[in-house]
């Protein structure tokens, strides 16, 4: 039995028009779109990609999240392109004490930071996110719980960081970044897994708590409920059942 990540959720305060900015950057397409909830997915239905959940936000984003994207570059020409393209779109350059790097670190209009990367060989076949990353103060334990939560192994672990990865070797990075000073407040952004149809989404939620999630609650959502655990750094998360459809 396992679970798999199913999508990056954003708190908005404006939902369609930052899941607009997230399509137009990534070259994805809006999936879904009502007034509960706007979906960003890549073009194609059988791509890797994670996708991008928006949905409306209860509190205005007051710290860094501790959840960001990495997106992908080819060239450096590359890279400039994708932060002109940027902050052509309503992004802004953010200064959180990065230093001089080589990457470009950004806003997006809801202030939701996220990097544009230098070409990297490591992520040449990641697709337009490269990784999803993590703030924690013990790479290592998060990363095995998260390969317990999403089925994608542990490929490497440094002090500075650990990583996981879908088995096919397609998609984004999962990465956990140490970070002395995590921010006590989780930020806007949070992950979403889903049962697969054959299993119990119950007998996940039991393997789940056994690697070290804790109960949070549960949130009924229009015939599809989901229980709601925080992984052992209170990062809160859902477990989503399989639609019926």
């Amino acid at each position: 039995m396992s679970t798999r990540l199913a999508c990056v959720v954003f708190d908005s305060a404006e939902p369609r028009s930052v899941a607009r900015f997230w399509a137009e950057l990534l070259g994805w397409e809006v999936t879904v779109d009502r007034p509960a909830e706007v979906d960003v997915a890549a073009p194609d239905p059988d791509g890797p990609d994670v996708a991008l959940t928006f949905l409306p936000g209860r509190q205005a984003k007051s710290a860094k999240n501790r959840i960001h994207l990495d997106l992908a570059s080819r060239s450096l020409d590359h890279q400039r392109v994708q932060v002109d393209r940027a902050l052509s779109l309503g992004a802004r350059r953010l200064d959180i004490g990065q230093g001089a790097v080589p990457w470009s670190v950004l806003a997006d209009p809801e202030g939701n930071e996220f990097c544009v990367l230098e070409p990297r060989e490591h992520y040449v076949d990641t697709g337009a996110v490269a990784a999803i990353v993590v703030d924690t103060r013990d790479p290592l334990r998060l990363a095995e719980f998260w390969s317990t939560a999403s089925g994608w192994p542990v490929t490497h672990d440094t002090a500075r960081y650990a990583g996981i990865r879908s088995a096919t070797g397609q998609g984004p990075w999962l990465e956990f970044l140490r970070t002395p000073a995590v921010c006590p407040d989780r930020g806007r952004l949070h992950l979403d897994l889903i049962a697969f149809p054959s299993d119990d989404p119950a007998e996940e939620a039991a393997r789940l708590r056994a690697a070290g999630a804790v109960p949070v609650s549960s949130v009924p959502q229009t015939n599809n409920p989901a229980v709601v655990l925080a992984d052992p750094e209170t990062n809160e998360f859902c477990l989503l059942r399989t639609p019926s459809d």
